[in-house]
């Protein structure tokens, strides 16, 4: 019951995931997104100051702050509201889901675990041929992910 709730958790975040996945292409501008949108609409800083009811010098470091990705989420939000826009982020995998992340760290742990097992028993000269570990790599990265335990992420 656990795993089946667990492997629906995984797919209903792939699915709020999926409209980010085109997101991981677009690249932060230099100088950061408050002083990209505000050049772009010609406004200047005390005009934007002005909406955050800060100084033109506050919107400078807020700019600076992004730029150097000091800013906090709450200061993105509210400059994206006096822009009459919305702040939207999120943690989006490298791979192209949340299951492939997964599968990808399960392959990893399995081939470290096997490997080292399969090196003991090479001393012992008991070591198991190419296909026999390919197999005994994949089962067990099978297992892992589907146990989904938390030794996963160590």
């Amino acid at each position: 019951m656990a795993r089946n709730r667990q492997r629906l958790l995984i797919e209903q975040l792939d699915e709020k995931l999926g409209p980010f996945h085109q997101a991981k292409a677009v690249m932060v501008p230099e100088k950061g997104w408050i002083h990209a949108i505000r050049t772009t609409l010609n406004m200047t800083m005390a005009q934007l100051g002005n909406k955050l009811s800060i100084t033109r010098q506050g919107v400078k470091k807020m700019e600076d702050s992004e730029a150097h990705g000091t800013l906090t989420l709450n200061s993105l939000k509210e400059v994206a509201q006096a822009l009459d826009m919305k702040l939207v982020y999120a943690l989006v995998p490298k791979q192209d889901s949340i299951n492939d992340l997964i599968t990808k760290r399960a392959e990893e742990l399995a081939q470290k675990i096997v490997l080292r097992t399969n090196q003991n028993m090479q001393l012992e000269n008991q070591g198991i041929g190419n296909e026999k570990l390919n197999k005994t790599i994949k089962d067990l990265a099978d297992e892992l992910k589907r146990d989904m335990s938390k030794s996963l992420w160590d």
